[in-house]
C-alpha cells in the first residue's frame, strides 16, 4: 500500500523536510522550482501532493491524501471533521492577532461599544473570539493583502497571522491583541490510519521524535 502526504509551498514546506528526512522521506524535487502536483520521494510507496495550504484538510479528510500538514489557524477554520491530529509539529509559528491602524483607539472603541468592521480569511476564529469579548463585529471576508483594508477604509481592524511584525509596520499599523499561538500540525485520515497503519505509523513516529529533538 502507498502513501500520500499533502503539503502546501513556502515556510511549512521548508519547515517540514527535516521531519521527512528524519522518517527516511526526501522529495525527488523542490515544489517551489518543480510545476508537478505530485512529486515523488526516494520511497516507492511515499508521494506527495502540493496543495493550497487551506485545501490540506479537505485532502486528508477524503481519503485524497493520507496525511498531511497544516498551520492551526486552517484547521480551525475547516472544523476538522474526519482527522487525527496526533502531533503538533512545533513548526511555522506565528500569532493569531487583532491588529488596528497606529492612531486607532481599540481599547476605547471596545470599552464604548463600539460595532468594528473587521476584515480577515479566518471568519470563524474571528467571530468566536469578538463573541466571547462580547465585542460587536461586522466581518469582511478576505483571501489576502489584509493590511490595506484598514488603509483604505474598508475596515477598522484586521485579524491575521503576524509572525515578525514587520508587514504591519511597513503599513502602519500595530498589533493590538492576541488570539492565540499558532503553528502547524501532523493530520492523518482516520479511516487510513486503521487500513494502512503499517505504513503511516512509522511516519508519525518519526515526526514525533524529530519534533521533539527539534524542540529540546
Amino acid at each position: 500500500m502507498s502513501i500520500r502526504i499533502a503539503l502546501s509551498k513556502g515556510r511549512i514546506f521548508e519547515e517540514t523536510v527535516p521531519l521527512l528526512k528524519a522518517a527516511g522521506i526526501v522529495a525527488s524535487e523542490d515544489p517551489e522550482t518543480s510545476r508537478k502536483l505530485i512529486i515523488p520521494t526516494n520511497r516507492g510507496d511515499v508521494s506527495v501532493i502540493i496543495v493550497r495550504a487551506s485545501d490540506v484538510p479537505t485532502y486528508v479528510q477524503y481519503g485524497a491524501a493520507d496525511l498531511g500538514i497544516a498551520g492551526k489557524d486552517v484547521l480551525l477554520e475547516h472544523g476538522g471533521a474526519g482527522l487525527y491530529q496526533p502531533l503538533d509539529l512545533g513548526i511555522a509559528k506565528c500569532r493569531m492577532m487583532v491588529a488596528v491602524p497606529e492612531r486607532f483607539d481599540y481599547e476605547a472603541a471596545v470599552r464604548q461599544g463600539a460595532r468594528l468592521r473587521v476584515a480577515t480569511k479566518y471568519l470563524k476564529t474571528a467571530r468566536e473570539h469578538f463573541a466571547a469579548k462580547g465585542v460587536h463585529v461586522d466581518l469582511i471576508k478576505l483571501y489576502g493583502s489584509m493590511e490595506l483594508a484598514p488603509l483604505v477604509g474598508l475596515a477598522d481592524a484586521i485579524v491575521d497571522l503576524v509572525s515578525s511584525g514587520n508587514t504591519l509596520r511597513a503599513n502602519e499599523l500595530k498589533a493590538v491583541e492576541e488570539i492565540m499561538p499558532i503553528s502547524a500540525r501532523l493530520i492523518v485520515n482516520q479511516a487510513a490510519l486503521k487500513l494502512k497503519r503499517l505504513q503511516i505509523q512509522p511516519v508519525i513516529d518519526a515526526f514525533r521524535a524529530a519534533s521533539l529533538k527539534e524542540s529540546a
